[in-house]
């Protein structure tokens, strides 16, 4: 929610407890700038969530090379509704209960209090830096084949600066284009595959797919790329505040863009499976070029690696865009100094995007497999809040009135929070010592930071401050 919106805008209230609570200017209003702003509608919403999530079958290859054809299938069949289904039904429910560009770390702050809630914006802060590293890693595995200079050493640094560069100045230049490009990059990458598909078909051997050994199978690999290509349904909830009608548009969005995404990872491993023969050991980043190749031709091949490129330049700014709303709202609600508030004259929160920036290029230099078992991690715990503030809020304010509820009571809301919890204690466990110390640190370091940060307002050596707008989460006696 902006940090100077009119007061007077339109209103969404709900009655909490019997007192009623009020979001002022969810869905219109203006910039600090004067100048309206405009709110994403519904069609560049799913392309965002779509590339939140996914942006595509690029990076679900490893899968295969874990785990064999059959468990690679099944996985992406059944893990969405262990793990994707409950976050997207939590997601809606919280983002249309809490319209504002604070995201999950409202949830939690309103469920646990403001500590947890920093708590909270950290880490998934932190993990969505983590993954946005990836995205110019396999942006350049994918062209280092056509572009060999670009594998390694100057010339691959100075592609990934370069790259983040371009990028951070679209997201600089407002939400309209990020949800817009995202809708076009989508179809770009998306198309080849469906052409693959349809050549393909006389090629097809179904036995391929029955392929299974667990004796060989890499379980740590194998849940941790399911784990990063079917999470983060959550990170669109920071820019809830920056949506046309969210109580209406961000479930069906959520709807939508789940289907996309399970098809697109589905279809194109069926499709690349079933067509070539197996060599499980070349399931790596980038070999949906290769298979490509084998199924249409060179210019299928160079398709798809255009695709891929353009898939890692949508996920960036729309993962970059959560990363810095979400600075955005936690400095409105007092958390973070008041200038990460402040945004540019086209609506974007301008030091959120240079802070988000600078983690990427920082942490670009790791390995894929470095950055994904990182990123788990600290997701991981982010969830764990997540769920923990889902329950919390059914039992703490049962009366609220949620523009989307899931339709079952308090008792199915544990239940439905068992599965995916129980994922996340694997992925936890499976970790490495490496990982699991580094990440402990960062966790440590949100522990300490949330004080230090309250004894500089209480010094005064920076100015926080909280929006006069924004609702008052602890205290339900207050009219919002």
């Amino acid at each position: 929610m902006q940090k100077l919106r009119n007061t007077g805008n339109r209103q969404t209230s709900v009655a909490m407890r019997g007192y009623n609570v009020e979001y002022a200017g969810i869905n219109e209003g203006s910039s600090p700038t004067g100048n309206k702003i405009k709110k994403i509608s519904i069609l560049p919403l799913i392309f965002l969530i779509f590339y939140e999530v996914s942006g595509g079958p690029f990076g679900v290859e490893d899968s295969v090379k874990a785990a064999g054809p059959l468990l690679a299938l099944i996985g992406f069949l059944v893990f969405p509704f262990i793990w994707s289904v409950p976050e997207a039904l939590i997601t809606a429910e919280m983002g249309t209960m809490f319209p504002e560009d604070g995201g999950y770390v409202v949830w939690v702050s309103s469920a646990l209090g403001p500590y947890w809630g920093f708590q909270q914006g950290w880490m998934k802060w932190l993990s969505g830096v983590i993954d946005n590293a990836l995205y110019p890693v396999l942006f350049l595995d994918y062209l280092k084949s056509g572009i060999p200079a670009l594998s390694e050493g100057y010339p691959r640094i100075l592609a990934v600066l370069a790259l983040t560069i371009a990028l951070t100045y679209m997201n600089f230049r407002g939400m309209t284009i990020v949800g817009w490009v995202a809708v076009l990059l989508g179809v770009f990458s998306i198309l080849p595959f469906v052409i693959m598909g349809l050549v393909s078909v006389p090629k097809i051997e179904p036995s391929r797919w029955l392929v299974m050994d667990l004796h060989t199978v890499d379980w740590n690999l194998y849940l941790n790329t399911l784990f990063w290509n079917l999470n983060y349904w959550d990170s669109i909830s920071t820019l809830a505040g920056e949506v046309e009608n969210p109580k209406k548009t961000l479930p069906k969005a959520l709807f939508y863009a789940l289907i996309l995404v399970v098809v697109g990872y589905f279809f194109p491993l069926l499709v690349g499976i079933g067509a070539v023969p197996l060599q499980q050991e070349l399931w790596t980043d980038g070999y949906f070029s290769e298979i490509a190749k084998i199924i249409g031709g060179v210019w299928l091949r160079w398709w798809i690696q255009a695709g891929a490129a353009m898939s890692n330049m949508g996920m960036f700014v729309t993962e970059m865009s959560s990363d810095s709303f979400q600075l955005l709202g936690m400095a409105e609600r007092g958390m973070l100094p008041e200038f990460f508030a402040k945004r540019s004259r086209y609506g974007t929160p301008s030091i959120g995007i240079l802070f988000s920036a600078s983690g990427v290029i920082l942490l670009s230099q790791l390995s894929f497999r470095e950055i994904v078992a990182a990123e788990n991690f600290l997701y991981c715990f982010g969830m764990i809040l997540e769920f923990i503030a889902f329950v919390r809020l059914r039992i703490k304010y049962p009366a609220v009135a949620r523009p989307y509820k899931i339709p079952v009571g308090t008792s199915g809301a544990v239940v439905m929070c068992v599965p995916p919890t129980i994922l996340i204690c694997i992925v936890l466990g499976l970790s490495s010592v490496r990982v699991m110390t580094v990440s402990i640190v960062a966790i440590v370091i949100g522990l300490v930071l949330q004080p230090f940060l309250k004894l500089i307002e209480k010094k005064r050596w920076i100015k926080f401050s909280t929006s006069a707008n924004l609702p008052d989460l602890h205290n339900e006696s207050l009219v919002y």
